[in-house]
């Protein structure tokens, strides 16, 4: 491989959120990297920073063009300069959409289990959470297209959040199923809000189906929300884009995103997505394959150490959705006592809007945090079935 992704940085005292925990602890939890992002990227964020003046910024064509040559040549999608729009971050898009186009009182339905933040853009906003649990077999999670169409039938249901990639079970939906979900919420009256930002953390010749590029209906009635910060590791930098194919729609997001003050860049913003877009293929497609490396390792280690735990099957993230529903224990007293026991933290599943026997587990790190992770992991099983 031409990128270290072996190589660990400390990262303790450098005010992350991530690494703000106890001494020797590990934490694998919040959904970002432990990786240096792309050298490309980190050249023209220092570029920038050597002008030393740092005024307001504005958007520039280099920045349309690199979302739109992106999505064209990964993604099979070619989006138009106005229908992109810029925004400091996905959760800014969806709160303010929440708030434009919908009322107080009113539904906005989640798919559970599903990124825990979509809960506080609804319930912050004073609307209601729908929550509508996709189904899973014991092996992996799908959507009752029946069950669906009576939800968005409902007159008080007027808008759907999407994830697609699903954080958190890796979850890329196939074209037909995501033609029916917008096919439902058009003729419903039913806006989708697409959030996407995982689409690029797919495995190795794997590859997801933007909504927008599905049916006319999922076109005309979508706000797409993609940003290179998962996938390269930017997400303290605040920068994303909305994407809003319909003109009238579109105008109500512009007006949105404007009147709540996240549609201006910081100084780094433009540069470091352009970077991405433009010059970091090459360190995402080796990154992609050493997350797929680091969750083949976790599989193996599972089945062959950890029989009460089961990695459910994914395509995308580098997020890991484990069911331990055998340990008969509540999500959130089996990560306190897995942190407690070995300093593992994991996010327990509940937060998620799971029920009870979930853990997600962040695997975007060294292979050497990756099996000690799994060792401590391990450890805090054998310490509960000797208990029991």
């Amino acid at each position: 491989m031409r990128y270290d992704f072996d190589r660990i940085i400390d990262r303790k005292n450098t005010n992350s959120f991530k690494w703000d925990i106890a001494e020797g602890e590990l934490p694998m939890w919040v959904a970002d990297m432990d990786f240096r992002t792309a050298d490309e990227i980190i050249d023209a964020i220092i570029k920038r920073a050597e002008h030393g003046v740092f005024g307001y910024s504005t958007v520039p064509d280099e920045w349309y063009d690199a979302y739109i040559n992106w999505w064209k040549e990964r993604h099979g999608i070619e989006y138009r300069k106005e229908q992109l729009i810029f925004s400091t971050g996905v959760i800014p898009i969806i709160s303010s959409c929440i708030r434009k186009l919908t009322t107080a009182g009113e539904n906005v339905l989640v798919m559970t289990p599903v990124y825990n933040v979509f809960f506080n853009c609804v319930k912050n906003n004073g609307r209601n959470i729908l929550d509508f649990p996709l189904d899973y077999d014991g092996d992996e999670y799908s959507i009752d297209l029946e069950k669906l169409e009576a939800a968005l039938s409902d007159p008080q249901t007027t808008l759907l959040l999407l994830s697609d990639p699903h954080n958190p079970i890796g979850k890329i939906w196939d074209r037909e199923t995501l033609a029916r979900i917008g096919e439902l919420a058009y003729d419903n009256g039913v806006t989708v809000i697409s959030d996407e930002i995982h689409c690029d953390l797919t495995d190795p010749n794997r590859s997801y189906v933007p909504f927008a590029s599905v049916s006319d209906k999922c076109r005309d009635n979508c706000i797409v929300c993609i940003s290179p910060t998962k996938a390269f590791n930017l997400a303290g930098l605040q920068t994303a884009a909305a994407v809003v194919p319909n003109a009238r729609l579109r105008h109500k997001v512009w007006r949105a995103l404007n009147t709540d003050e996240v549609a201006e860049p910081n100084a780094f913003a433009v540069q470091a997505a352009v970077a991405a877009f433009e010059h970091g293929g090459d360190w995402l497609d080796e990154l992609r394959q050493y997350l797929f490396e680091n969750k083949q390792l976790v599989a193996e280690y599972i089945s062959k150490n950890i029989p009460q735990i089961k990695l459910v099957p994914s395509d995308a993230t580098y997020l890991l959705w484990l069911d331990c529903r055998k340990l008969e224990l509540p999500s959130r007293e089996l990560a306190k006592h897995i942190r407690k026991s070995s300093g593992l933290f994991l996010s327990s599943g509940d937060i998620y809007g799971s029920k009870d026997g979930f853990l997600r587990m962040n695997i975007a790190c060294p292979r050497a945090f990756v099996k000690d992770g799994l060792e401590r992991l391990n450890k805090s099983i054998d310490s509960l079935v000797s208990k029991n």
